[in-house]
């Protein structure tokens, strides 16, 4: 159990977001201060800020999109912790049943099932830690010897350069203001890259998880005819289809949102994007190999993690759908009419598919996220054209 959930524990903690079956009051009010506490430094210190310089730069179309690129992420942000922090509660009866399933008592061949699925989750955990700690270390050292992953334009008057494209209200250019402002941009940036990873991968852990039980409930359904006591099985395969159906709703009632406010971020920021690379690209006096390789990378990154989203939501699609055909695989003629009946009712109930969604409005699947891309580069090619016949008149 620990080695399964640890990685997505920590990262929960630090946000103190972890959902604790027992929780003390003064411990739920120290949680809550600290999640405050987090949201004042994201809205302080990175929100206000980049909101602040973009109004003052607002009459470049380039550099409002490298504003976006952070204003966007740090909205999405917010949306999570205050959603994920809004359903805690609701979550912890899915802890309860993890801590269950792993306690209890079973053979190897589904002990086996079980780790299977929580390396897949863990082997992404890892991944998510080390994509976002290489960007944090670039992203806040990289100013500190005076290179730039933006344009390099500098609003603030001085030659010092910060993490992020940000403007504030007092002068940045002495020390230890900038020194300090500095210290809390990193901080305010690691919080950033923790939400991402810990809230996003906790989704991954949950359906993994799920999946893994399903897989479980699949296997049995396929050689419940070989069993003695038919109908007790049957029943217990019906009662933990029922809580793993019951677990998915509290997910998708969580998630939906936290996924709805990513599919706006990511349709908007990938158009935009794309329309600056071509930009840069064409723009053959002003091309930074830098500058090109960075926003691939950015481009490579949320497309990726977009991706990841409706690839987990297709395998859950597909774990459901593996229920139903292992009911359908059933050795029918040799079955009584009661089983047939008990079976029937069952194989209707699987067939209807279970997913989460992204504000109870589009599925993830892989199929929602190919129309999403294909949406998003039909905006790039109306961007181009518009920016086209601006330099034309």
């Amino acid at each position: 159990l620990e080695w399964a959930i640890k990685l997505n524990r920590i990262s929960l903690e630090v946000l103190g977001l972890w959902p604790k079956v027992e929780e003390v009051p003064r411990e739920k009010l120290k949680h809550n201060l600290h999640v405050l506490s987090i949201l004042l430094i994201f809205v302080l210190s990175i929100l206000f800020p980049c909101i602040h310089s973009l109004v003052k730069t607002h009459e470049d179309i380039m550099i409002i999109i490298e504003h976006l690129q952070c204003i966007l992420p740090m909205i999405t942000c917010i949306v999570r912790i205050i959603v994920f922090w809004w359903k805690k509660e609701d979550i912890i009866p899915i802890i309860s049943m993890i801590t269950e399933d792993w306690l209890k008592s079973r053979n190897v061949q589904e002990r086996n099932m079980m780790i299977t699925w929580a390396q897949r989750s863990r082997i992404i955990v890892i991944s998510s830690y080390i994509v976002m700690g290489i960007s944090c270390f670039c992203g806040v050292l990289l100013p500190i010897f005076g290179l730039s992953l933006t344009d390099g334009v500098n609003i603030n008057d001085t030659e010092k350069i910060f993490p992020l494209r940000v403007y504030y209200f007092y002068d940045v250019t002495k020390s230890p203001q900038y020194e300090l402002t500095y210290i809390i941009l990193t901080i305010g940036i690691f919080f950033t890259a923790t939400t991402y990873t810990g809230i996003d991968n906790f989704l991954g852990l949950l359906i993994f998880h799920i999946c893994g039980q399903l897989d479980i409930l699949s296997t049995r359904l396929m050689y419940l005819n070989t069993f003695m006591k038919f109908h007790n099985d049957l029943k217990n395969c019906v009662m933990n289809h029922t809580r793993l159906l019951r677990a998915i709703a509290i997910i998708e009632d969580t998630y939906n949102k936290m996924l709805l406010a990513l599919f706006l971020y990511f349709g908007i920021l990938f158009a935009f994007y794309g329309f600056l690379i071509i930009n840069l690209v064409q723009e053959r006096n002003y091309l930074s190999i830098t500058r090109i390789i960075s926003l691939m990378c950015v481009v490579i990154t949320i497309l990726v993690h977009m991706g990841l989203y409706c690839a987990v939501g297709e395998v859950l699609i597909i774990q459901c759908d593996r229920m139903y055909y292992a009911i359908c695989s059933q050795k029918w003629y040799t079955l009584d009419s009661k089983k047939i009946k008990n079976l029937i009712l069952l194989l209707i109930r699987t067939k209807i598919p279970c997913y989460i969604t992204a504000g109870k409005v589009f599925p993830m699947t892989m199929a929602t996220f190919c129309n999403l891309v294909e949406t998003s580069v039909g905006y790039i090619s109306v961007l181009c054209t518009a920016r086209n016949n601006d330099l034309k008149a």
